[in-house]
């Protein structure tokens, strides 16, 4: 004999899809608030489905906001001065040191947020720098692996918030039209109760 709670989850999908049948089905019980709850539905199905195409247009934004880095080039720097010292902040500890671009040399600042091996480094020492179009210090190019991922966190982040937030106002709306079935409920109740219960 099967245990009590092997039918739940059938009971419940059959739960699921009798109400849904209510919602958006030809019932001849469906009511007024039964129609109304089911065009709420399809409203916050449809603005779901904004949602998942915003998160692509952001999900695509980030990547594409990330190409300018990705667009950068090695090159070789040699200090001017001593390197910051060892454990400096990322936009404090900095240094002056010059380099080399197409046409010519530059000098210019590094700080340890670009280039992390001027910390405790000597005058005169080379090292290795990421040049943008400009010939200007940059950060280190994320990874086009890195550069996906952060574009599908971002997609993935947008179209979650919007579920939840559309859930959310889907339960508020369901707690307020199951208010309002209970007291059509009880209306009625009230004029037929009584003369049903004195037939009996």
């Amino acid at each position: 004999m099967p245990s009590s709670g092997s039918d739940t989850a059938p009971r419940a999908a059959t739960g699921r899809m009798s109400r849904l049948r209510m919602l958006a089905g030809r019932n001849p019980l469906r009511r007024p608030i039964d129609r109304f709850e089911g065009a709420v539905l399809v409203a916050l199905a449809a603005v779901f489905g904004v949602a998942v195409a915003a998160a692509a247009i952001f999900g695509t934004h980030t990547y594409q906001s990330q190409l300018p880095a990705a667009h950068v080039h090695p090159a070789v720097a040699v200090l001017v001065q001593h390197g910051p010292q060892a454990g400096s902040l990322p936009h404090v500890g900095q240094a002056e040191a010059r380099w080399r671009v197409p046409g010519g040399e530059r000098s210019g600042v590094l700080t340890t947020a670009t280039v992390p091996g001027i910390s405790g480094a000597a005058a005169g020492t080379r090292v290795a720098i990421w040049l943008n179009g400009s010939g200007q210090p940059a950060e280190p190019p994320a990874g086009q692996a890195v550069m996906i991922i952060y574009a599908l966190i971002t997609g993935g982040a947008v179209t979650a918030i919007a579920g939840v937030a559309l859930l959310i106002v889907y339960a508020l709306a369901r707690h307020a039209l199951d208010r309002r079935r209970l007291a059509g409920w009880e209306t009625a109740w009230a004029r037929t109760g009584p003369s049903w219960t004195a037939q009996r």
